[in-house]
């Protein structure tokens, strides 16, 4: 008897964890760019508090929407392409045996073992076999619009409270400063964690999101001293 050896993968994560990464992300940047421009413009405590938790609410309903929309996108394609294959295994099922025959040789199954193959695998769920080898989709790869919407959300909404958290606890002398250093912890810390889930390298991934965290937190600093000067 034949026993499959286990081996642990983390490629069925990728739909929560990209919309999860995405979304924290976006909410720790955002919202503290949007502090940290207010608060350069010399604004009160409370209207950048304000500022803050409008952010928070207005990013996790986009986020939500986005990635719904996005990812019923991608559902809808994957959808009409596996309606187009089912049609085809009805109406020409030789000429699909072949197609997929030839998939297998070209990755270098030899030419008579590929057709034996092609149709082992086609009398067991041809359409699955079609949808994974000639399509690439997978029980592990599919899109779901639900799931990437809510994970967004939710991950957006608390990453955007992390700076919002800071700038209750922080004198408003120190805003500014506190509100940056803690974000680019928490983005550090986000990088790490999602390296880590997929298996990446975690200094890299850690470096990558705080440097271009810090970048869009210094621009919008200058843009809100800028106007704050200004007005």
């Amino acid at each position: 008897m034949f026993v499959p050896h286990r081996e642990r993968h983390r490629t069925d994560r990728i739909g929560w964890l990209r919309a999860a990464v995405l979304g924290a992300n976006d909410g720790i940047v955002s919202t503290a760019s949007l502090v940290v421009g207010v608060a350069a413009a010399h604004s009160p405590a409370s209207d950048i508090l304000i500022a803050g938790v409008a952010g928070l609410v207005a990013g996790a309903m986009s986020m939500a929407a986005g990635e719904y929309v996005s990812v019923s996108s991608q559902s809808d394609t994957e959808s009409a392409d596996l309606d187009r294959e089912r049609k085809e295994l009805a109406t020409d099922g030789e000429a699909e045996h072949h197609e997929l025959a030839a998939i297998y040789a070209s990755r270098g199954v030899e030419p008579s073992l590929a057709r034996q193959v092609a149709e082992q695998l086609m009398a067991h769920d041809a359409l699955a076999a079609h949808a994974r080898d000639e399509l690439g989709v997978s029980d592990m790869t599919t899109a779901r619009p639900v799931q990437a919407a809510m994970a967004s959300a939710a991950t957006f909404a608390i990453g955007a409270a992390l700076p919002l958290v800071t700038v209750v606890a922080t004198p408003p002398s120190a805003l500014i400063p506190a509100v940056i250093a803690t974000s680019i912890l928490f983005l550090a810390l986000l990088g790490g964690f999602g390296a880590h889930a997929g298996g990446a390298p975690v200094i890299k991934a850690a470096l990558r999101v705080t440097f271009w965290g810090a970048l869009a937190m210094g621009l919008t600093a200058g843009v809100g001293a800028l106007f704050g000067a200004a007005i």
